[in-house]
């Protein structure tokens, strides 16, 4: 621990610092300004950004009445540097103004002492200030490591994500921003031969770590279901009872997950498909023309068996489809009917895969703290080519 003392009266640091030595506290320096103080805790030009760096200071015991720059002002520039706030700053004064004492705590001093020093009343201040300083440490240490994990787990969360597919009948890309450091989403795609891709979006019940965690399960059970299974009635089917095993009927929220889930046969100009309750998806043809991906089951997650029932559609070729989660509308006030016409609005006039365009019409608006969720968009362009009879 150690202890820094600004005082310009040398006689008051020696009787500090001789109280402080017979208590055992003997890394101690002291300054003899606010100016000297700065400099100890890096600030000595205060005119230029400081780079934020851990103090070795863990207590200042700082005299009141100091000529140039008093105490109180001096611990008000303390206070506005993020990396100095935690050092406790003891204020040490002979003067007996209520005002001026509140003056000191307002500007930031966790406590002060009055002249004469009385040793007893000086170490248990002491004491006590160190004790939070401490506990303040542990907490600070703790949360960084807790946020180096987040973003750990972030990356693994990403490294999942499927990556672009730019084949001759068919383009995939998707845009994602999760709420916080760890989401809800999760995208993915499969070839399955044949000119065939299964594609799947879904988003778990709200956001951030349990979310994630369940997130991730699916991901992992994931390829092996869709290339198993195929089809989108035995996929979700599947999805379902691999989601129920995890036996979340006691937790007092009731997870599950939307989902749409396609088989797209580029050959055959066919897409089998199964919405269950997630936002419609959006097929917009070559004329402009919008036709929504919405007939639904029942959400994943819900019931320990649901009833399944896919739909099919055809295509020509230069359509689009756009799947998206529920946190892309937030931005848009209104009901959901109005939401949905707002995104079909501005989607139809993309032809192709607009990633800097969409992501600023999308994904750099301000939306309510308490409307904010993770945002996903999944773009598919379906190319000309023959078909197959």
């Amino acid at each position: 621990m150690r202890i820094l003392i600004v005082d310009d009266n040398p006689t008051n640091v020696i009787i500090i610092r001789e109280i402080l030595k017979k208590e055992n506290y003997r890394n101690v320096v002291s300054a003899t300004s606010a100016a000297e103080m700065f400099k100890y805790l890096g600030l000595e030009d205060r005119s230029v950004e400081i780079r934020p760096h851990p103090s070795d200071i863990d207590l200042i015991l700082l005299d009141m009445m100091m000529p140039e720059m008093d105490g109180i002002e001096a611990c008000s520039i303390v206070q506005e540097y993020e990396h100095l706030k935690d050092i406790p700053i003891i204020m040490v004064t002979a003067v007996g103004d209520s005002k001026k004492l509140a003056e000191a705590l307002d500007a930031g001093a966790m406590d002060y002492v009055t002249k004469p020093i009385n040793k007893v009343e000086l170490m248990a201040r002491i004491r006590l200030a160190l004790r939070l300083k401490q506990e303040k440490d542990w907490h600070k240490e703790r949360d960084q490591r807790i946020q180096d994990e987040l973003k750990l787990a972030a990356m693994v969360q990403q490294a999942v994500l499927s990556p672009a597919i730019e084949d001759p009948l068919l383009h995939i890309h998707a845009l994602y921003q999760p709420s916080f450091e760890l989401a809800g989403d999760l995208y993915s795609w499969y070839p399955l031969g044949d000119g065939r891709y299964a594609v799947i979006l879904l988003d778990m019940m709200g956001h951030g770590i349990s979310s994630s965690l369940f997130c991730m399960f699916i991901a992992s059970v994931l390829k092996d279901t869709v290339t198993t299974y195929v089809d989108p009635e035995k996929v979700i089917q599947e999805l379902n009872r691999r989601f129920n095993q995890l036996d979340l009927g006691k937790q007092l929220v009731q997870y599950y997950f939307t989902a749409i889930y396609m088989v797209i046969d580029t050959r055959m100009k066919r897409i089998d498909y199964v919405n269950a309750g997630h936002p419609p998806g959006l097929m917009i043809g070559k004329d402009g023309n919008v036709a929504t991906l919405d007939s639904v089951c029942y959400p994943v997650g819900l019931f320990d068996k649901i009833e399944v029932q896919a739909e099919t559609i055809h295509y020509e070729g230069s359509e689009r489809i756009a799947l998206y989660t529920d946190g892309l509308l937030e931005a848009v006030e209104g009901d959901h009917e109005q939401q949905l016409q707002y995104l079909i609005h501005h989607l139809r006039d993309y032809r192709e895969w607009e990633e800097d365009v969409m992501r600023k019409a999308f994904f750099e608006v301000e939306v309510p703290l308490d409307r904010d969720d993770d945002k996903c968009l999944v773009w598919i362009s379906l190319k000309e080519g023959e078909a197959l009879a």
